[in-house]
């Protein structure tokens, strides 16, 4: 009897999903292997595959993984339309890091004349 017989169909499968990912090493095929996971692995095995791969890299690699899944927003995009709703949008998706890190360099950033406007308008907001 061999070993392959007593392992469950739905590892077998995700097995054979991830070398299929391996093999064709294109960025959209790991987004599908993720959908895979989520289907097929419950959440334990989800994060032992996680914390077997990050402790698989060295920790620049590790770091920069784990702020690709779980960190904020990066830099604001360039505006396609409108200035302010893509504030919006990226505000909305930003980390508090990343807010009071920009709020502190756009403020600084901006003349005199407009830190007091912005300083009366946020009284108003808060009043």
């Amino acid at each position: 009897m061999s070993i392959s017989q007593h392992i469950p169909d739905h590892i077998k499968r995700v097995s054979r999903s991830l070398g299929y990912t391996l093999w064709l090493g294109a960025a959209d095929h790991w987004f599908g292997l993720s959908a895979i996971f989520r289907a097929r692995l419950n959440d334990e095995d989800r994060a032992g595959l996680a914390w077997a791969t990050l402790r698989s890299l060295d920790p620049y690699h590790a770091q920069a993984v784990a702020d690709a899944v779980l960190g904020g927003a990066g830099a604001p995009d360039a505006p396609l339309f409108d200035t302010a709703d893509q504030a919006a949008i990226w505000a909305g998706i930003a980390d508090d890091d990343e807010l009071d890190a920009y709020a502190v360099a756009i403020f600084n950033a901006l003349p005199p004349a407009k830190q007091r406007y912005f300083l009366e308008y946020g009284q108003e907001v808060l009043a």
